[in-house]
């Protein structure tokens, strides 16, 4: 019998249902295939989704983290391998790519059937976090904000380092250039995607943060505002619920989301919230965390070249950076295996994972 503390629970989502296509390219040339990138080990020994795992479990157990997959993801062998140690029941297929609510609402079901109190925290699996322990600190500062205030929803986001206009930006309700000092959770005023360089400048100068999407709320609080803004979309997924442990679930999932009108998370649900419900969506500045969205090659040599020129602060005559140099090392292997005969690309998965593992120790926190 389930105790009512465990409804209660503190529960993860991790999103790695994508396919990753920008980076599929420079897959390809690292492995020689499409694996989707939250997959895919860039630097160090773990994946971007094995590092998501890891700097969850530092605060929720494991059997409380929830993952969404696409059901095609499961014909890599490194998937099953990556994902062979969850929780039984923990990792939920999605049939096919409805764009992001579905692909949040789809585990969030699978939660409120076991833990209909609990509060959630979920986090897309392709950002790089280098403080990892330091980020997860103001993961469980947004934890106890909502469980002393049920009623807030808490997005994290990220002070930016610059003006980057390939991602979001959350703009606090009331920011005009004013940097609040310590740990602050402010309303959320609007959201901006994607702006110019010239916007993100200004973004920035408003007191704009970076959207890093990981949040955190009541989950049945967040159901209760899904059915409101969108009783199609939540009649749909009510209907998941109900199926959820039957015999006939996969069947009845997948009609479900035939039937399902593509919808955009941010869009569809975040960005009408500051109209439907001003004092319901917060952000809490994260500030001395290295986060990246790791969407286009260049953040991910961004990010290498940042650690490295921190490694050789006050060196001034020191070599190129190991970590941006192993990565282009990599690369440039890829093209020669690309340049090869049929039987060195036949080679390529087995030479780069014994490459991979002399990469190992390029940095001890990753």
């Amino acid at each position: 019998m389930r105790r009512p503390l465990d409804q209660q629970a503190r529960c993860g989502v991790v999103l790695a249902a994508g396919e990753g296509k920008r980076l599929e390219p420079l897959v390809r040339q690292l492995r020689g295939d499409s694996l989707p990138k939250q997959y895919v080990t860039f630097i160090g020994r773990r994946s971007m989704l094995e590092h998501t795992f890891a700097r969850i479990e530092m605060m929720i157990p494991r059997e409380h983290i929830f993952t969404v997959i696409s059901e095609e993801h499961q014909s890599y062998a490194d998937v099953r391998r990556q994902l062979a140690g969850r929780a039984p029941g923990t990792v939920i297929e999605q049939p096919e790519n409805k764009e992001t609510a579905a692909g949040i609402l789809l585990p969030l079901m699978h939660v409120y059937k076991r833990y209909p109190e609990a509060t959630v925290a979920v986090f897309p699996s392709d950002h790089f976090i280098f403080e990892e322990e330091l980020f997860v600190s103001h993961v469980a500062i947004a934890f106890h904000a909502v469980e002393q205030n049920p009623s807030l929803f808490v997005l994290l986001g990220v002070e930016p380092t610059e003006a980057e206009s390939e991602y979001g930006y959350i703009v606090p309700a009331g920011a005009h250039g004013d940097q609040p000092t310590g740990l602050t959770i402010q309303r959320v005023g609007r959201f901006i995607e994607k702006p110019s360089f010239e916007s993100a400048c200004n973004l920035i100068a408003k007191g704009a943060l970076w959207n890093t999407m990981v949040m955190v709320f009541k989950i049945k609080n967040l159901l209760a505002i899904v059915e409101k803004i969108n009783p199609e979309l939540y009649a749909s997924f009510a209907g998941v619920l109900e199926t959820i442990g039957t015999a006939d679930e996969k069947q009845r999932v997948e009609e479900i989301y035939r039937e399902l009108k593509t919808e955009n998370f941010s869009r569809g649900i975040l960005e009408k919230l500051p109209v439907h419900q001003p004092a319901f969506l917060s952000v809490l500045s994260v500030r001395s965390v290295l986060w990246s969205d790791w969407g286009l090659p260049r953040s991910i040599e961004n990010v290498l070249r940042t650690i490295d020129n921190q490694e050789s602060f006050g060196r001034p005559h020191a070599p190129e950076g190991r970590l941006l140099k192993t990565f282009r090392d990599r690369l440039e292997a890829g093209k020669r295996f690309e340049l090869g005969d049929p039987r060195k690309r036949a080679a390529r998965p087995q030479e780069f994972k014994r490459f991979g593992g002399r990469a190992a120790a390029m940095t001890p926190t990753r």
